[in-house]
């Protein structure tokens, strides 16, 4: 069977997918939002929101045109058009997520309103959320086979042609079609990146001066409508944990695949140069390997949320929560070993590294979908109030605010060991089984089910919105109870698809990483990054500050607009009748606050990580960059694992004392007060800076693939 006949095959699956997502968009539509009080809050959130994406889309729109123009023009001429199709996609996607979002929040609440089940109101949840995460499957794959078929039909035909570029100002040996897909790589990458800055300051300035007014400031329940600042609250938790999620993965899930071919491209020039002998055919597989698996890992999740959507449900949300989850995973194993063994059985990829034949890259997959699931694993054990590290944090509230952070930073300390000797052990045996191509196998592995883990982790904030819409509705306890155990349960589901974004972002960086070496090498060269190089280790120690002057930045944002919000706040809950309930505070003007704060605080980090491997690569040389990659790597990931996991625990302690579970200390009480000073710190780690960090990471790798070719022959300073 011909490459374009599998592409198209694989396109045809994505289109089947794409139905199957709009057949739930209409299902979720279709369904009723209830009272008329649910529907008008619900109303409110959906046109925040929307406007919210309408402003940020506008200035996210000007940068992609601008740059579009700039690699056309400076690059390569088609390559503008790639990367306008990745920005697209990520959008598409993005704004899709948020809109069934917003749907699905009100629809479960009254789903449990109605029918008092459990099991049905996790499925009204759980459908919203699988429309984002199929969505992030389906579209990115869709995109970076539209480019790789626009280059096959309208320019140049077939992955390995090597030519010069065809940019309107200057002439550069690379390989066009390489270039396109890179470029279609950072279209998603810089949409990701606006989204999840924007994203995290907007929701977390609404929740935390949220947070302020109520339980701190006027002793009020949470999500009291008497708060003005509740309702922007509900956005952003659309706005980031939906939208920037989205964009997040998708971003991810696209790197990988990216930096698969293009390594597979790198080893084949390498044995054509030294003489080896690899057949065309084989060196055309490795090529589709990375494709094949991506839609193995989508028809698992098809089958995995297929089941969930049409199944009976039980009573315990986790149960089935993790059934999707591992039947996805356990449909892409069993298919993956299938595409395997058909396209490498038959074939000498010695000079891919292949260790075991046709297995070593199965394998190396493999090793990325356990990985990809114990990290959640891990994750869910040092956050979740089930288990002891959440427990003994919400014990120590009792003795203040010092004993509760000092504690929080001890768990986000230690957790991060686990996760990160995993994902080490994962990539070193990887690299001994397949060689690069191996490690870049193993990151794909991890997100070849993506769709999964994305919509169960959207499963958080639509039932956390679900929950905020039954109190600030005043519906009956025992609906309150159904969604209070759905909102504990996306607690932990959220907690996890962070653990999952960082995980995965580490493996696509290293893959990334790996691919920029290779292109930077001259054609047939053994790619190498010259640790003993003083260029090399200067560019790592830079790496490594920038990353933590990027994380005080975003701190620094979040805190400013949160305090703006909270006396604006202050003074609309001053004004006669908004606290005995007979005037609603100006919920727009909250709205409208958050939305320009996060717009207008999101340029400068968002520019940073476009223009720092630029200027150093142009000042410094291409070794540089390496070094700048690899340091900002290595402290990026333990750091984003501590922000997340240290603010999911502080979270969740406080989730714990609300709940009443420790005796003699409810809400309102000193050690409830000192739980929700930790969830103020822990709100901007865990949703601003964590989830940032791997935007950071995979946009500077993804910039420095793409201008490769060029900073090798301009840099001002070679070393």
């Amino acid at each position: 069977m011909s490459t374009v006949a599998v592409w198209l095959i694989i396109l045809c699956l994505t289109v089947v997918a794409m139905v199957y997502i709009f057949w739930n968009y209409a299902r979720i539509k279709q369904m009723p939002e209830g009272t008329a009080e649910m529907s008008e809050l619900a109303g409110i959130i959906r046109s925040g929101a929307e406007t919210f994406l309408k402003t940020e889309f506008k200035y996210i729109g000007i940068v992609l045109c601008v740059v579009a123009v700039i690699f056309c023009m400076v690059i390569e001429k088609t390559s503008g058009i790639s990367f306008l199709i990745g920005g697209l996609m990520s959008s598409i996607v993005c704004i899709l997520g948020m809109k069934s979002a917003t749907y699905a929040n009100v629809r479960t609440s009254n789903k449990a309103r109605e029918s008092l089940s459990i099991g049905e109101t996790v499925k009204v949840a759980l459908c919203g959320g699988s429309i984002s995460g199929l969505a992030v499957q389906a579209f990115g794959m869709f995109g970076i086979i539209l480019v790789l078929l626009l280059g096959e039909f309208c320019f140049d035909g077939g992955v390995s042609h090597v030519a010069e570029s065809r940019g309107f100002l200057v002439n550069l040996v690379c390989n066009p079609t390489m270039m396109r897909i890179s470029t279609y790589s950072l279209g998603c990458s810089i949409v990701a990146m606006f989204n999840r800055v924007a994203g995290g300051n907007y929701t977390k300035a609404a929740d935390i001066s949220s947070d302020i007014l109520g339980k701190l400031r006027h002793d009020l329940p949470e999500d009291d409508s008497r708060i003005p600042n509740t309702i922007a609250d509900f956005i952003g938790d659309n706005v980031n944990d939906i939208a920037g999620n989205c964009s997040d993965l998708l971003e991810s899930f696209v790197a990988t695949m990216s930096a698969t071919i293009m390594i597979a491209v790198t080893l084949y020039q390498v044995a054509v140069h030294k003489g080896l002998e690899i057949a065309e055919q084989a060196f055309t597989n490795a090529s589709l390997f990375p494709i094949v698996l991506a839609a193995c890992g989508l028809i698992g999740c098809l089958i995995g949320l297929g089941i969930a959507n049409f199944k009976k449900m039980g009573d315990d949300p986790s149960r089935e929560l993790d059934l999707s989850t591992w039947i996805s995973a356990g449909v892409t194993v069993v298919l993956g070993g299938v595409a395997s063994y058909i396209l490498f059985s038959n074939y000498d990829m010695s000079a891919y590294g292949f260790k075991l034949g046709w297995a070593s890259p199965w394998i190396s997959s493999v090793l990325g979908i356990v990985s990809g699931v114990a990290i959640g694993i891990i994750t869910e054990y040092y956050t979740a109030t089930e288990h002891k590290p959440t427990r003994e944090l919400a014990e120590i509230c009792t003795e203040g605010e010092a004993f509760v952070v000092t504690k929080g930073d001890a768990i986000g300390s230690r957790s991060c060991l686990m996760p990160i000797l995993l994902i080490g052990v994962s990539l070193l045996i990887s690299g001994v089984l397949g060689g690069t191509y191996g490690v870049a196998v193993s990151a794909l592995g991890m997100l070849a089910f993506v769709g999964a883990t994305v919509s169960i982790d959207a499963f958080g904030p639509i039932a956390d919105n679900a929950g905020g819409l039954a109190e600030a509705c005043h519906l009956p306890p025992e609906v309150r109870a159904i969604t209070d155990k759905l909102d504990a349960v996306g607690n932990t589901t959220a907690a996890i698809g962070k653990g999952f974004a960082i995980g995965s972002a580490a493996f696509a960086t290293v893959s990334l990483i790996t691919a920029y070496v290779g292109q930077y090498t001259e054609i047939g060269a053994d790619p190498v990054l010259n640790f003993a190089s003083f260029a090399v280790i200067s560019g790592g120690i830079i790496g490594g500050a920038l990353v933590e002057y990027f994380s005080a930045v975003l701190t620094d944002n979040t805190i400013d607009s949160a305090k703006l919000m909270a006396d604006e706040g202050d003074k609309q809950m001053s004004v006669p009748g908004v606290l005995e309930g007979k005037v609603k505070p100006d919920y727009n003007k909250m709205i409208a606050m958050a939305a320009h704060e996060a717009i207008r605080k999101m340029i400068v980090p968002s520019i940073l990580a476009l223009v720092i491997p630029v200027v150093g690569g142009i000042l410094f040389g291409v070794q540089f960059v390496g070094g700048l990659l690899v340091g900002a790597t290595i402290v990026a990931i333990p750091r984003a694992i501590f922000m997340g996991n240290s603010g999911g625990a502080f979270d969740n302690a406080k989730k714990y004392i609300e709940s009443g579970m420790l005796e003699g200390h409810g809400k309102g009480s000193a050690a409830h007060k000192a739980s929700v000073t930790g969830d103020t710190i822990g709100d901007t780690r865990k949703d601003v800076v964590g989830v940032a960090l791997d935007i950071f990471i995979k946009l500077m790798s993804t910039v420095a693939n793409t201008l490769a070719p060029i900073l090798r022959s301009i840099s001002l300073f070679r070393f």
